[in-house]
């Protein structure tokens, strides 16, 4: 078992990060401690993220934005981005093995994990941006 120190700060940035659906990035993790009555500085909130990360009770995700975000599904997962509005979802489906053994090959490394960010159009914008069509 991992040795942990969850101070009062960093489990109500855990919590926030646990029970949010939409990865959200460091500003958005502080503005719903707000939300909750803490009052907690941006440092904290950060180096709270940073030990999360550490301790590997949350995933730091870099996809292509200028802010990180943050997700507690720690299980093995992809990620959509809509290029339109900018939501995270999850994607079930695993990298097929084929693609790990054609990178493998490709770059001599052993592949020990993927990520994969797909880009597209939410089912929202998508639907937005029809009607616009229409009128």
């Amino acid at each position: 078992m991992r040795n942990l120190n969850l101070t009062s700060q960093r489990q109500a940035v855990y919590d926030i990060v646990r029970n949010s659906h939409d990865h959200p990035t460091a500003a958005e993790v502080m503005n719903r401690l707000v939300e909750q009555g803490h009052n907690l500085a941006y440092g904290t909130v950060y180096n709270s993220l940073r030990y999360l990360s550490d301790k590997q009770m949350i995933r730091e995700l870099k996809l292509g934005e200028a802010a990180s975000r943050y997700d507690a599904r720690m299980d093995d997962h992809q990620h959509i981005i809509c290029e339109v509005c900018g939501k995270v979802d999850e994607v079930m489906s695993q990298v097929p093995q084929d693609w790990m053994n054609t990178v493998a090959k490709e770059t001599g490394y052993i592949i020990g994990h993927a990520h994969v960010v797909f880009g597209g159009v939410c089912p929202a914008c998508k639907s937005q941006s029809k009607s616009k069509l229409m009128n």
